[in-house]
């Protein structure tokens, strides 16, 4: 079982990388072998819109035909038996680096002939792990579950049955004095004591089911 892992967080050690690490540590102890990847530390672009995966004299599938950082990381989806990506949330989506892999990531699976039919060869679980500052009660006001939604239905049509693990009311700051923020570092503090750790464990269930090849939703 190899499971590909990508963390869309600028910070290496942060909320989404502690999620995300600890899905690995759910795969790992299940026997799958799994390769991180901290996706700011590439060099890469989304999609540039050239349709060479497109066109009908390649032989399909094919992977993103942009050579960068990126490309030999799509190379080795190719292989994949799961995939996870983690991310936090900017502006109420993913960050341009999760997005930008995204695009490259399933464009080129995407059937423009019948969209039912994915160019992948077969399906493989996906799980994707959100963190963000909004408590839980606001994510269906700001609209999250609808982009959420959307982001787990393009994987889903293209690789598989794919799960979301959510991490609300993150603590962003290591001393809240010196930051403009909307809650006391108490408060903020009080809740990371209360939640993070049931987070913790349910990224580390998804890890777990990801390396069963089998998701509970």
């Amino acid at each position: 079982m190899k499971i590909l892992a990508f963390n869309g967080s600028p910070r290496r050690n942060g909320n989404t990388a502690t999620l995300l690490d600890q899905a690995i540590a759910g795969a790992q102890e299940r026997g799958a072998e799994v390769e991180r990847f901290d996706l700011y530390t590439l060099q890469f672009s989304g999609c540039v819109s050239c349709f060479s995966c497109k066109r009908l004299d390649r032989e399909r599938p094919i992977v993103c035909v942009v050579k960068d950082d990126l490309q030999p990381v799509l190379e080795k989806v190719r292989s994949a038996d799961a995939i996870c990506i983690a991310t936090p949330v900017y502006y109420g989506s993913e960050t341009a680096s999760t997005r930008a892999l995204i695009e490259r990531l399933c464009f080129p699976y995407l059937n423009y002939a019948d969209y039912t039919k994915s160019h992948f060869p077969r399906r493989i679980p996906v799980g994707l792990i959100y963190t963000m500052n909004i408590p839980q009660e606001r994510v269906e006001a700001m609209g999250y579950d609808v982009t959420f939604g959307r982001t787990r239905s393009t994987l889903a049509r293209e690789f598989g049955a794919c799960e979301i693990v959510m991490a609300c009311n993150t603590t962003q700051y290591d001393d809240y004095s010196k930051y403009e923020a909307n809650a006391t570092p108490e408060s903020k503090k009080a809740y990371r004591d209360a939640h993070f750790a049931e987070d913790c464990e349910k990224a580390r269930m998804l890890g777990t089911q990801l390396a069963n090849g089998k998701l509970a939703g």
